[in-house]
């Protein structure tokens, strides 16, 4: 069973990567970040891992790249299956040395690699949906990245960006005292969702607004880190203080104080509850919502969301398109319950999804569907519902499709549950959770009516049933149309009720639902 209550739109069973800028690294803020998100509110399970991915000095001169879990458990033991990353790049921060085209190339194999991290068994981490948080340079780092992942046919679920700063970029006029070039700040056309925070107060070191992605710009910096390059700086801490929504809360280098909470969000975002990591998967909101947080005239949420294809948020070109897609790797999109209710057991459970896989529709993938009690498709718990073959979508589509899941007495027994869909295709395999959990019941009893006209006008409709059974009582003139009548929870195995109808009715039906 799973350890969670509620079935509220979130997730986690994902990847989080968190980098830093120009000469940072990750034994600060970063690390602040990373051993907060397990203790975001509604933050499903009860562990993760946490990683420090790291640049070593090799032979030669050169680097290589190393993992060393510094927090939670094994992936392949964890009930969340979320992964956080601390990305330290810092030995190769100067501005000097490397530029950020450079430095994604580096990390982009160990992102794909199945040895990488051997405690995945075998696994990469780009199974998972993939999360980027960046800040300054490492906005610009991850924004290549994400390039780098689509042209290897990989969508990056969500790309956070914290007052990017390509060096040397346009707009940026005190960076000549650096040689490095950064790439630019774009969001592709295989990223979900992208948000962008930045600000400007800061006369020497600010950020941008990037194209394609929800677009805020932070305004009221009172406190927080302070001097030059503290506005700066505050945007990472704003951003942590929608992971820890406690007052005070500190990102172990500044503490976020009442002040803070009062001055730096809009009334929408009620002082960070509502923005910025609310809209991972581990936050869920809607990311296709018309919500304007800053009010009128300002950005929408949805202005952040792929609508490259039509995902939910509508078409715009709102995306830049891949240099090249070579398709190794298939993609579950976007994956829902078509309802939210509870489920009997024997009874269908309709699901949507959407994939992408950038090969002809003569090569062939497998989707699988799964009721898993956790959220790690590492630990082989899963009950397989459904199997299904679909074509190559080319890179110019992205599939569709519905299906209805039985969820059979025989394997599935009653309990709250997620829902899995995993797509192979090429040896390479993808996963994704469906953000509405499922909760499955026990058959139950129907109730049966029993109805005695009383008089000319009226009908007492015996309603027989469980004690404690909720019944929605309706009624219907034609059996196509139902109205309730009342609701009520059976207090004895029977329930009464006189219903008065209409005058002008030729006929009336009544039935009894279960909720």
């Amino acid at each position: 069973m799973v350890l969670w209550l509620g079935s509220g739109a979130r997730t986690t069973a994902g990847v989080t990567v968190i980098t830093h800028g120009l000469n940072g690294n990750v034994t600060g803020w970063v690390t602040g970040m990373a051993t907060n998100i397990s203790a975001y509110p509604g933050f499903r399970g009860t562990n993760f891992s946490i990683y420090n991915m790291t640049f070593v000095p090799a032979g030669g001169g050169g680097f290589t790249l190393s993992a060393t879990r510094t927090a939670g458990g094994a992936p392949t033991n964890s009930q969340s299956g979320e992964v956080i990353i601390k990305l330290d790049w810092s030995a190769l921060a100067d501005g000097d040395s490397y530029d950020t085209f450079q430095v994604a190339s580096f990390v982009l194999p160990a992102l794909l690699n199945t040895n990488f991290i051997s405690e995945l068994g075998d696994h990469a981490l780009a199974e998972f949906p993939l999360h980027f948080i960046g800040h300054s340079r490492g906005g610009s780092l991850l924004c290549e990245l994400s390039r780098l992942l689509g042209t290897n046919g990989l969508w990056v679920d969500h790309l956070t960006t914290l007052d990017p700063h390509p060096l040397n970029a346009p707009g940026f006029p005190f960076d000549g005292g650096f040689d490095a070039v950064d790439a630019p700040m774009n969001t592709y056309e295989n990223v979900l969702f992208h948000d962008n925070y930045w600000q400007e107060s800061d006369f020497f070191v600010f950020g941008q607004s990037v194209a394609g992605a929800f677009v805020r710009k932070l305004t009221s910096f009172s406190g927080g880190y302070g001097g030059i390059g503290g506005a700066h700086s505050d945007v990472h801490l704003w951003y942590h203080g929608t992971i820890n929504t406690n007052t005070p809360t500190s990102d172990a280098e500044v503490s976020l104080l009442a002040a803070q909470r009062t001055a730096w969000w809009s009334a929408y975002e009620t002082q960070g509850a509502r923005a910025g990591f609310l809209y991972s998967l581990i936050g869920g909101a809607d990311r296709t919502s018309m919500d304007q947080p800053e009010g009128g005239g300002f950005a929408m949420i949805r202005d952040g969301y792929n609508q490259w294809w039509d995902l939910g948020a509508g078409v715009a070109n709102n995306r830049t398109a891949l240099p090249a897609n070579n398709g190794a790797w298939p993609n579950v999109v976007k994956f829902n319950r078509a309802t939210t209710n509870r489920v009997e057991q024997g009874e269908g459970m309709p699901v949507k999804f959407h994939y992408q896989w950038a090969q002809p529709n003569t090569s062939l993938a497998t989707l699988r569907l799964y009721l898993d009690a956790d959220l790690n498709p590492l630990n082989t718990n899963q009950t397989l519902l459904q199997e299904i073959i679909v074509p190559g979508t080319g890179a110019d589509f992205i599939n569709f499709s519905t299906t209805n899941l039985t969820l059979a007495v025989t394997n599935v027994a009653p309990g709250n549950y997620t829902v899995l869909a995993t797509i192979s295709g090429g040896n390479r395999t993808r996963h994704l959770y469906a953000p509405e959990a499922v909760e499955v019941i026990a058959p139950r009893q129907r109730p049966t009516l029993d109805i005695v006209k009383l008089n000319a006008t009226q009908y007492r409709i015996g309603v027989n049933g469980e004690a404690g059974q909720t019944v929605i009582l309706q009624s219907s003139p034609d059996l196509q149309t139902w109205t309730a009548l009342a609701t009520n929870t059976l207090a004895t195995t029977r329930w009464d009720f006189t219903n008065t109808p209409p005058d002008n009715l030729d006929a009336r039906y009544y039935r009894g639902v279960l909720p």
